[in-house]
């Protein structure tokens, strides 16, 4: 009797702890009725279930979960071939449709994947590759979360983001763009040039005008000054000249005598001339 009320005890104990269970933050719970989900758990703590076989629980993951797409290829509006990299940043938000209409996590990245890539296609599809690659991508991307965010609530996913990692040409189309690429470059350096060239020119001939004006006016100025300096001259030698006139020609004589001789020069002069009378009073 005592073995029998044991063994019932111990079986209480057991069905009491498979019927209790804990719910994480970071998880939600479905629960099974014979294999059929008939409830959801999204909030964490205690909770309750009939006793296995009866009733069994399943646990999703309830923080942001991030898919990296394989690169795929896309055609953008102005014809040009582009593989492009993506990522989905998506959660389980209704935990039972998720159960009962994709099951599982691979079953789901493979639903959103089609999904997110079709979204990509069509409106990557409307703009040209300058766009994509760095005009409007913002703008591009909220389009196409909201378009697959609509596409995937009846899977009880919800789309957060999806963002494009990179956008790379075929490797057979890499060359031709890139000499293009070049060759455009090479354009605009050469009309840079050509411009500078131009210019250069025009600061050139621009400056020698302006020097030519400068050292006319600066010869015509050295000129007016000159000729002043010699009016000057001129008057203060016939001012000299009227005060003593012998006395300025002796100055004059002197000044000529001092220009003329030195140690190794040989005059030939006349008796009567007054650089000679000079010379011997000398």
């Amino acid at each position: 009797m005592k073995k029998i009320i044991s063994i019932s005890i111990a079986v209480l104990i057991i069905l009491g702890f498979s019927s209790v269970f804990i719910v994480d933050e970071t998880e939600q719970i479905v629960i099974l009725q014979l294999g059929k989900p008939v409830r959801n758990i999204t909030k964490p703590g205690l909770n309750f279930k009939v006793p296995f076989p009866f009733q069994e629980k399943i646990s999703f993951d309830n923080r942001l979960l991030e898919y990296d797409s394989p690169p795929a290829e896309i055609l953008s509006k102005d014809k040009k071939t582009l593989i492009v990299d993506n990522y989905v940043r998506w959660r389980i938000i209704a935990p039972l449709q998720f159960l009962k209409t994709v099951q599982a996590i691979p079953t789901a990245l493979s639903r959103m994947d089609d999904i997110v890539y079709s979204e990509l296609r069509r409106e990557l599809g409307t703009h040209d590759m300058v766009e994509i690659i760095t005009d409007n991508r913002e703008q591009i991307m909220e389009v196409i979360t909201t378009a697959s965010n609509i596409a995937t609530k009846d899977y009880g996913i919800e789309v957060i983001d999806v963002r494009i990692r990179r956008v790379d040409l075929p490797n057979e189309n890499e060359q031709s763009i890139y000499a293009r690429m070049d060759a455009e470059r090479k354009r605009q350096a050469n009309k840079f040039r050509s411009e500078g060239e131009e210019e250069a020119q025009k600061i050139r001939a621009s400056t020698e005008k302006d020097k030519t004006i400068i050292l006319a006016d600066a010869y015509k100025q050295s000129e007016r000054i000159r000729g002043e300096g010699d009016a000057k001259a001129v008057d203060i030698y016939a001012k000299s000249y009227s005060a003593d006139p012998k006395f300025y020609e002796f100055v004059r004589t002197l000044d000529t005598y001092k220009k003329i001789v030195d140690d190794n020069t040989t005059l030939v002069l006349p008796s009567n001339s007054r650089l000679f009378k000079l010379l011997l009073e000398k």
